[in-house]
């Protein structure tokens, strides 16, 4: 093998090779300096339709240069998470903020029940409702006056029923379209203007069907109910035994346990000896 020839053939390959990435480096700067730096867009990844939810598996993150992209176009697939299509979104459009929006009183509230979940409202008071601050999105757990005995204040009962429900509404707030107020700069989180949602008398539950039956029985009872407000974070489902007379009374209840027992005794001779009903 002739040496020199074959240096001389690697040399004008490493000059070709480097014409070329020169080429190259030359056109890709004259590209980003007519149409920008490649920027991360996310794109509909298949067909949406109108109302349908927007999750990963219909968006896909793609890089375009800057130049292509649309104004209000997200760059992030979380900042996606749990909105729906405004409008028809095609495949391989990009996705912008004009064309999505997240579920709320002109949405529906269909599309944030959870599969297997139903809504159901209740009528709700001041004292029922922690004074109305309870919001959509909160969680909660809901007591319920117990009275299976005529009215019979020995025999009343307080009873948590349901616990860590989610709150999808209150009123017609729902759960993603809670007002919010104000940026101070873009490193703070905007404020929560309370008394703009506090002004309702129904709030919204997510239940279980089972659950929904076991509320639809409590308020027609028409005993009470009542919701106490829970941190978002405590999914500890706790065992609550049913709170009686005797158990408000502490040290008290057997003294009131003798009375009650007294005055059923004579009740019931007063009704011929008849047995305690």
């Amino acid at each position: 093998m002739n040496s020199r020839a074959f240096t001389t053939s690697l040399l004008f390959a490493a000059v070709a090779v480097f014409m070329v990435y020169s080429y190259i480096d030359s056109r890709e700067s004259e590209l980003v300096s007519e149409y920008g730096n490649p920027t991360p867009i996310v794109v509909a990844r298949e067909d949406i339709k109108e109302l349908e939810i927007i999750d990963d598996r219909k968006v896909q993150l793609i890089n375009i240069p800057q130049k292509f992209q649309m104004p209000g176009a997200y760059k992030k697939v979380e900042d996606l998470y749990n909105t729906i299509a405004s409008v028809p979104i095609k495949k391989g459009e990009q996705i912008t903020a004009p064309r999505v929006t997240y579920p709320g009183a002109a949405s529906g509230l269909s599309r944030q029940i959870s599969i297997g979940k139903r809504a159901l409202s209740i009528q709700v008071s001041e004292n029922q409702a922690v004074a109305r601050l309870i919001k959509p999105g909160d969680r909660i757990d809901v007591l319920a006056l117990v009275d299976y005995a005529s009215g019979r204040k020995e025999k009343l009962k307080v009873k948590t029923v349901l616990q860590d429900v989610l709150v999808l509404s209150t009123g017609l707030y729902v759960t993603n379209s809670v007002p919010l107020i104000g940026m101070k700069s873009e490193n703070e989180v905007r404020e929560m203007k309370l008394n703009t949602y506090t002004n309702y008398n129904t709030i919204t539950l997510e239940l279980t069907p089972f659950e929904v039956q076991k509320m639809v029985f409590i308020i027609s009872a028409g005993n009470g109910i009542y919701l106490s407000l829970r941190n978002n974070d405590d999914k500890t489902i706790e065992k609550i035994s049913a709170t009686r007379l005797f158990d408000v009374l502490g040290e008290d209840g057997p003294e009131a346990k003798a009375w009650f027992a007294e005055q059923q005794a004579k009740e019931n001779q007063r009704s011929g000896g008849g047995g305690a009903r």
